[in-house]
């Protein structure tokens, strides 16, 4: 089980490549939930995740049909989608890692969820790039960044900070999910 994250953004989606790409960019640490259409409406279970490793999409899982790996992604499907984005502590992630049934090639979620093999094959060169410490590197830095609405990235919002409760009153921060909810889809 991967425990909860530190959301990084939530909105509608109609393209998963710009949720995907931004993760990329971030070189996010994390995981996202989608849950289609359908689930936005009813059904709890039509959810799925996927994990990233500094960006590059690592596994994926269904919850409704219980399958992960390359059958989740297409359990998953095409959108619109509700898309919330985490940051999460790498060394919570390194369990779920290791279980070989839930691993994705890296360029996989952008070829099959979102159809963008640009994406698909700059993710497959970021995963080969070695990691190596740098100095003046600080991973999922804060980056807030500015997707223009009706600009191609199915986003029904325009802009969105890395992290929601930055600057915010504790009042704010300690509120039910449901006000978070709304907060985020306000922008």
């Amino acid at each position: 089980m991967i425990p909860d994250g530190d959301l990084v953004r939530a909105r509608v989606v109609t393209d998963l490549a710009a949720p995907l790409e931004d993760a990329l960019d971030r070189r996010l640490d994390g995981y996202a939930v989608l849950a289609s259409r359908d689930a936005m409406l009813a059904d709890d279970e039509d959810r799925g995740v996927i994990t990233f490793e500094a960006g590059v999409p690592a596994l994926s899982y269904h919850v409704g049909t219980d399958r992960g790996g390359p059958p989740a992604l297409a359990d998953i499907g095409a959108g619109p989608h509700r898309l919330e984005l985490y940051h999460l502590d790498p060394a919570h992630l390194e369990v779920p890692h290791a279980t070989d049934e839930l691993r994705v090639p890296p360029g996989m979620p952008a070829d099959r969820l979102a159809g963008d093999p640009d994406l698909a094959d700059r993710t497959r060169r970021v995963a080969d790039e070695p990691s190596a410490p740098d100095d003046d590197a600080r991973p999922n830095e804060v980056r807030p960044r500015t997707v223009r609405a009706g600009g191609g990235s199915g986003a029904t919002d325009d802009t969105r900070a890395a992290r929601p409760n930055e600057g915010r009153p504790r009042t704010e921060q300690t509120g039910s999910d449901a006000t978070r909810e709304q907060r985020d889809l306000q922008g």
